[in-house]
């Protein structure tokens, strides 16, 4: 067992970012009012929005005014992808087989949505999006895999119809991919605060509020703006931009080592494409074991993973992404780093993990 808790689920949720928490709590006395008032209070919270909306647009290398900030990222998927779909007036929602379930419960809301099939590594084919799109959804990297998608190349043959790409799993650690219309990000996967999305709508796409409009600074996004978590999620993506070559290549080099390690287990299948993909994420799936189990278990010895199976009692679903890239479903972990994971956590993951696959296999006669 591990002196103490060691957490590789980072694509769920990466810890605070020390910038983040700097500017918090410096930020918690000086944002509260209502930026739209024009007292000293509302015009110092209003300065403090603006600066993190140029911070961030300076960070994604987009324009301020196509900055919008949303209450989380599902708020952002939801309100960029049925605004477009609101914009193109008619047609239907064309997304990939392996897009974030916020994009097929929005496909869903809109009268449902056609679906592209992936290849083994969760790859869509680089193709003209069937006649009658109204748009084109396809995720910078998957969030379970983390294979990267061609988001530019289909860009280029998509023949006019509006791309909606989900940069959930991807913003700050990699760059966003060309050609899009509208994007949407979630602070709390780069090391932001929870609780803060970004809505990114590029000048003159045709986005249409597809919901009630409120009366805010940004009438894109509705609700009272929290000035103090959005200019730390500013803060907390500058910094990662900045590190990212850094910490990418530190991040890429362990999975790399988990990849080949996972690989020399009977039984055992390493999912997405080992090159092109998020440099903290690796994906494996375990036969003849619960992923709960595994979960559960990795979770006692002091390891917290997630699982892209949800095989549980109550649903019997398995994972969507795992099931469209016709990949093993059961016995599945997402392994995802934290910006300060090291090698001696990784090394003493990998010196429990076979023995635990091997004592649970064992439980149910195999």
């Amino acid at each position: 067992m591990t002196s103490g808790p060691v957490y590789l689920d980072a694509a769920s949720s990466e810890p605070l970012h020390p910038a983040a928490r700097e500017v918090l709590l410096a930020a918690l006395d000086q944002g509260y009012a209502d930026p739209r008032r024009l007292h000293r209070a509302g015009r110092s919270a209003r300065l403090l929005l603006d600066n993190a909306r140029a911070v961030v647009a300076e960070a994604l290398d987009v324009r301020p005014d196509e900055v919008t900030f949303t209450s989380s990222g599902t708020q952002a998927v939801h309100l960029g992808l049925l605004g477009l779909h609101q914009g193109a007036r008619d047609g239907t929602i064309t997304h990939t087989a392996v897009e974030h379930s916020a994009v097929l419960h929005a496909a869903a809301f809109a009268g449902g949505g056609r679906e592209l099939p992936v290849d083994r590594l969760g790859r869509v084919e680089v193709a003209a999006p069937p006649a009658g799109t109204s748009v084109l959804a396809v995720q910078a990297a998957n969030h379970e895999v983390g294979t990267t998608q061609p988001v530019t190349e289909l860009a280029a043959v998509a023949g006019g119809v509006p791309l909606f790409v989900d940069a959930c799993a991807s913003a700050g650690r990699l760059p966003l991919p060309e050609g899009w219309s509208v994007a949407a990000a979630s602070a709390h996967k780069w090391g932001g605060p929870a609780g803060v999305g970004l809505l990114l709508v590029r000048k003159g796409a045709r986005w249409r509020p597809p919901f009630p409009a409120d009366e805010r600074i940004d009438e894109r996004a509705p609700g009272f703006e929290n000035v103090p978590s959005a200019l730390a999620a500013a803060a907390a993506l500058q910094a990662v931009v900045n590190e990212r070559d850094e910490v990418g290549a530190r991040q890429r080099a362990l999975v790399d080592e988990v990849r080949r390690a996972v690989a020399t287990i009977p039984n055992v299948d390493v999912v997405g494409d080992p090159v092109d993909r998020l440099p903290h994420l690796v994906t494996f799936s375990c036969l003849y074991i619960d992923g709960e189990a595994l979960v559960t278990e990795l979770d006692r010895l002091g390891y917290a993973v997630a699982s892209g199976s949800a095989c549980t009692a109550s649903t019997l679903t398995p994972s969507h992404v795992l099931a469209a890239m016709g990949a093993l479903t059961h016995g599945n972990v997402r392994l995802s780093l934290p910006r300060e994971a090291t090698h001696e956590q990784v090394a003493a993951f990998l010196a429990v993990l076979p023995d635990t696959v091997t004592r649970l296999r064992g439980e149910v006669g195999h």
